[in-house]
């Protein structure tokens, strides 16, 4: 926390000695966005290059005199938890004064690049992100407070803790993890009884676009046990986007890419080539919009996609036939065919990438 500390009072030096000078303040902070300051490396995933490019947030430009105000009043924030050692969450700092921050987005942007600024991992800010993401199956731990969670008993799943750091004494049998995009296909799998019938396993959702904290455990029990990690994404490019986000990392949190990836995430399915192999009927598919070629094509291009030449294969068959697949695809075969069928095989006969 004195880092921290330390770091903060760095900055407002700076804005005190320009004003002593009669200089407008600038705070600098790094072109998070650009992908010419992100490199590519096959043991951590995207991250920023050193000599990045910067922006200035300057106080005397009316484009960024709000931006330097809010960046300010957040800092200091940030400054009075650290020292009092209390937390909150991106929401809490938002609704502290919806009216000076004007939108969610806004916050959760000066935070990153507050957290970038500084080069601290934002939750050593003492800002903690509202969790979205479930996890269920072969799983134990301790929180934070004491408290004793236990994953394995529970007919519903548990809530991604809001402080992954804190969490303690894991526990697992667990032979893989599977890392599913929807919440609605993690719901049936649960209801299946899936994470007890092939052998133990741990199933996480991020529903969706995963959260900090999702991240941050898969992460965590990567760490810890060091078992298979396994993707169960829709065959379209936002479910491909999701799973890089997992094994890459995102442009936006290069930054923090050594406590967020996992670069040994593997594609289980659904692919592409399954709905050609599994014989599932044209109709079922969904065609692709304009929005889905644009993300394809940007996704093909990324450097990482390169050193992955069976993942290219599958995205040149999933652009050759311009159709999409969601997971519920596999009921048209029948109504338990992922649980009882699919899964299993793919996980007994390596049909992973």
């Amino acid at each position: 926390s004195s880092e921290v500390l330390e770091a903060i009072e760095n900055v407002i030096h700076g804005v005190l000695q320009s004003l002593a000078q009669k200089k407008a303040p600038v705070l600098t902070v790094a072109n998070r966005t650009d992908w010419r300051n992100i490199e590519f490396k096959d043991s951590v995933g995207l991250q920023m290059i050193p000599g990045c490019t910067t922006k200035q947030i300057r106080s005397d430009c009316p484009q960024s005199a709000r931006r330097f105000a809010l960046m300010l009043k957040i800092l200091s924030m940030i400054y009075k938890m650290v020292q009092s050692n209390t937390y909150a969450t991106k929401r809490d700092i938002y609704y502290s004064d919806t009216l000076l921050f004007g939108s969610q987005s806004v916050v959760d942007q000066i935070i990153n690049d507050i957290s970038c600024m500084l080069k601290i991992p934002r939750r050593s800010l003492h800002v903690l992100s509202t969790t979205k993401g479930f996890v269920a199956g072969n799983l134990s731990y301790t929180e934070e407070d004491g408290t004793k969670v236990n994953c394995t008993c529970s007919a519903t799943a548990v809530t991604v803790p809001s402080n992954v750091q804190g969490i303690k004494n894991l526990t697992s049998h667990a032979k893989f993890i599977l890392i599913v995009e929807k919440d609605a296909t993690f719901q049936r799998l649960l209801d299946d009884n899936f994470f007890d019938k092939v052998s133990p396993c741990i199933m996480i959702t991020g529903r969706g676009i995963p959260d900090l904290n999702t991240r941050l455990l898969v992460r965590k029990l990567w760490d810890s046990f060091q078992i298979p990690i396994f993707t169960l994404m829709d065959a379209d490019p936002h479910g491909v986007e999701i799973m890089c986000v997992y094994k890459y990392g995102s442009v936006s949190m290069s930054f923090e890419a050594h406590h967020l990836t996992v670069p040994s995430v593997k594609w289980l399915g659904l692919l592409p080539s399954d709905l050609e192999r599994l014989n599932i009927c044209k109709d079922a598919l969904i065609p692709f919009t304009k929005q889905d070629e644009n993300k394809l094509a940007s996704i093909q291009k990324r450097p990482y996609i390169a050193c992955q030449p069976l993942w290219k294969k599958e995205l040149e068959i999933m652009a050759a036939s311009k159709l999409k697949a969601e997971i519920q695809v596999l009921t048209s075969v029948s109504s338990d065919y992922l649980s009882r069928v699919y899964l299993p095989n793919k996980l007994q006969f390596g049909g992973w990438l």
